[in-house]
């Protein structure tokens, strides 16, 4: 996806990757510098952020600071395989469009990629990819992975998930979740983070961070614990394993030590919500939102010239797959005035 590179704004609307580190997780790095601990996670702060991950998924989970949301997909999904295993996905995952095919070269893995209306696997298209066990010429399902919230914006209620899991593992495969933005998925579905996850049936997660407001921490969690054998050696392998994982940890814990994430995650789609509700009011029928709005995302298609007039103000990029569709993606930081502005050049 292109952005335009407008300036003449302080805050954009092309990715919440754009934002930057939340002051609470800024506080929270410049706390853990303070002398020296032990590296590699043996320090306080991951040790904390275990207590953490088990307090919210479970007391089975176990978790894997890592630097970024590619990584920690590889790796869970890398640990989660064997070298002849394939993950299904949806044609739109971030791990078959947006890792640069880290999956397959970095991980070794065969994506069976299945296209959805709405980003969205279910049980049925799933199985448009999950055949060929036991054949020597094709590569093994035996995971499948889903984005929460999806590339499109769009939510899995905990019942989708459980349907997702529960198929999977009568067909002997394992469910992965790219929780890049699980914070946002909660707070829309009104949910706890272990009911979209661990309590639904996953065995895996990707645990975001940085679209929140953090820098370079993003973390693996184990939701059962057979899932990945071998997942510690692995880390280091995929060159995710940080000497000073204090930082990343004091990061996560900030976030889901208390209820940053949710107040993150609430504002950026209250953001996204103000903006849905002002360009349903455009009196231009051709500005018409594409996707239900579930998340911090909004799908919009705009003409050409109401695109170009208001990017000249706020960066966001054109959806690459569909001509004339954009995305606007809202952040923790993103104003009431900034949504306002961008609705304001987008009626003209």
């Amino acid at each position: 996806m292109t952005e335009n590179n407008a300036a003449a704004h302080p805050h954009a609307f092309a990715s919440d990757n754009w934002a930057g580190i939340h002051p609470e997780i800024f506080a929270a790095l410049a706390a853990a510098n303070i002398g020296h601990t032990v590296a590699y996670g043996g320090d306080p702060w991951t040790l904390e952020f275990q207590a953490t991950a088990r307090r919210i998924f479970g007391d089975e989970a176990v978790a894997f600071p890592v630097f970024n949301g590619s990584g920690a997909n590889v790796l869970a999904l890398q640990a989660a395989l064997p070298r002849w295993g394939a993950v299904i996905c949806a044609a739109t995952a971030h791990v078959n469009t947006d890792e640069t095919g880290a999956p397959e070269k970095t991980g070794g893995l065969k994506l069976l990629a299945v296209d959805t209306p709405d980003g969205k696997l279910t049980p049925e298209l799933v199985e448009r990819e999950a055949w060929g066990w036991g054949s020597k010429h094709r590569a093994q399902p035996l995971a499948v992975t889903i984005s929460q919230t999806t590339e499109l914006g769009t939510c899995y209620t905990p019942a989708e998930i459980r349907a997702l899991a529960e198929h999977a593992h009568e067909r002997g495969m394992l469910l992965h979740i790219d929780g890049s933005r699980l914070g946002g998925a909660a707070t829309h579905l009104g949910t706890s983070l272990a009911a979209i996850s661990s309590e639904a049936g996953a065995d895996i997660l990707s645990l975001g961070a940085t679209k929140s407001g953090a820098l370079g921490a993003e973390a693996v969690v184990v939701l059962r614990p057979d899932a990945t054998p071998g997942i510690e050696y692995l880390r280091k392998i995929n060159l995710q394993l940080a000497s000073k994982m204090r930082f990343a940890s004091a990061q996560l814990n900030a976030l889901y030590g208390g209820d940053l994430w949710l107040r993150t995650a609430q504002h950026a789609n209250a953001m996204a919500a103000r903006l849905a509700a002002g360009l349903r009011a455009v009196e231009d029928p051709a500005v018409r939102i594409a996707f239900p709005v579930e998340s911090n995302a909004v799908f919009v298609e705009l003409p050409e010239e109401v695109a170009r007039r208001a990017q000249d103000q706020f960066a966001f990029g054109a959806w690459p797959t569909r001509p004339g569709l954009y995305r606007l993606m809202c952040a923790f930081d993103t104003t009431e005035a900034d949504v306002d502005e961008l609705l304001a050049l987008i009626r003209g």
